[in-house]
Protein backbone atom coordinates (compact mmCIF):
# COMPACT_ATOMS: atom_id res chain seq x y z
CA UNK A 1 0.00 0.00 0.00
CA UNK A 2 0.98 3.73 -1.13
CA UNK A 3 1.06 6.58 1.07
CA UNK A 4 -2.56 7.70 2.18
CA UNK A 5 -3.77 10.84 -0.30
CA UNK A 6 -4.10 14.25 1.70
CA UNK A 7 -7.27 15.35 2.33
CA UNK A 8 -8.10 19.05 1.11
CA UNK A 9 -10.75 21.51 2.13
CA UNK A 10 -11.48 24.09 -0.53
CA UNK A 11 -11.96 27.39 1.28
CA UNK A 12 -14.48 30.15 0.26
CA UNK A 13 -12.17 32.08 -1.79
CA UNK A 14 -11.18 28.51 -3.99
CA UNK A 15 -7.91 28.46 -2.11
CA UNK A 16 -6.86 24.63 -1.49
CA UNK A 17 -6.17 24.20 2.52
CA UNK A 18 -4.13 21.00 3.78
CA UNK A 19 -6.28 20.08 7.11
CA UNK A 20 -6.98 17.22 9.50
CA UNK A 21 -9.92 15.21 9.31
CA UNK A 22 -11.85 16.84 12.35
CA UNK A 23 -11.72 20.66 10.27
CA UNK A 24 -13.50 18.09 7.02
CA UNK A 25 -16.05 16.94 9.21
CA UNK A 26 -16.84 20.15 10.58
CA UNK A 27 -17.18 22.10 7.25
CA UNK A 28 -18.94 19.06 5.86
CA UNK A 29 -21.58 19.74 8.66
CA UNK A 30 -21.72 23.91 7.99
CA UNK A 31 -22.96 22.54 4.62
CA UNK A 32 -25.32 20.40 5.68
CA UNK A 33 -27.07 22.56 7.81
CA UNK A 34 -26.94 24.97 5.66
CA UNK A 35 -28.32 22.82 3.34
CA UNK A 36 -31.43 21.89 5.46
CA UNK A 37 -32.57 24.92 6.87
CA UNK A 38 -31.79 26.96 3.52
CA UNK A 39 -29.17 29.61 5.14
CA UNK A 40 -25.94 30.77 4.08
CA UNK A 41 -22.63 29.16 5.85
CA UNK A 42 -21.69 32.19 7.47
CA UNK A 43 -24.94 32.29 9.31
CA UNK A 44 -24.64 28.47 10.26
CA UNK A 45 -20.75 29.72 11.53
CA UNK A 46 -22.22 32.79 13.19
CA UNK A 47 -25.06 30.04 14.98
CA UNK A 48 -22.49 28.32 16.02
CA UNK A 49 -20.04 31.22 17.20
CA UNK A 50 -22.89 32.29 19.33
CA UNK A 51 -23.97 28.62 20.63
CA UNK A 52 -20.47 28.65 21.94
CA UNK A 53 -20.59 31.36 23.44
CA UNK A 54 -23.54 30.55 25.82
CA UNK A 55 -21.81 27.57 26.75
CA UNK A 56 -18.77 29.37 28.32
CA UNK A 57 -21.69 31.75 29.76
CA UNK A 58 -23.89 28.08 31.25
CA UNK A 59 -20.90 25.73 32.54
CA UNK A 60 -22.31 22.40 31.64
CA UNK A 61 -21.95 21.67 35.31
CA UNK A 62 -21.41 24.02 38.80
CA UNK A 63 -19.33 23.02 41.55
CA UNK A 64 -20.37 24.44 44.93
CA UNK A 65 -17.78 25.14 47.70
CA UNK A 66 -18.25 23.88 50.99
CA UNK A 67 -17.04 26.57 53.44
Amino acid sequence: MGPQPQKRLVGRHGAVLRTDPRALELQAAVEILAEVFGIRTSEVEEIIRMRSEEREMWPERFWISER
